[in-house]
């Protein structure tokens, strides 16, 4: 893929974290939407686990009190590229 779904970038990021054992916001995220990222034929490593609480900590200790809306930005642009994906298959 090329990055031309929203959110591509990040999540290719993630895949890539992930590979290299690497804990970051990208590679929590995507361990927390293996399971579809994986069913719409991605080729996911072992996702990290209790990413979801796991990501907002990151957050937290990044960004404070607005942890709470990067986390749930985040999750936005996995979804958007969640679906971006199964509507392109």
């Amino acid at each position: 893929m090329d990055g031309a779904l929203p959110g591509e970038e990040l999540v290719l990021q993630g895949i890539q974290d992930l590979s290299d054992g690497k804990i970051s916001s990208a590679s929590l995220l995507v361990s927390i939407g293996a399971i579809r990222l994986r069913a719409a034929g991605l080729s996911v490593p072992q996702p990290l686990p209790n990413a979801d609480h796991r990501l907002y900590d990151l957050l937290a200790k990044e960004f404070g009190d607005d942890a709470h809306s990067r986390y749930n930005g985040l999750l936005r642009r996995l979804v958007s590229y969640e679906r971006a994906l199964e509507c392109a298959k």
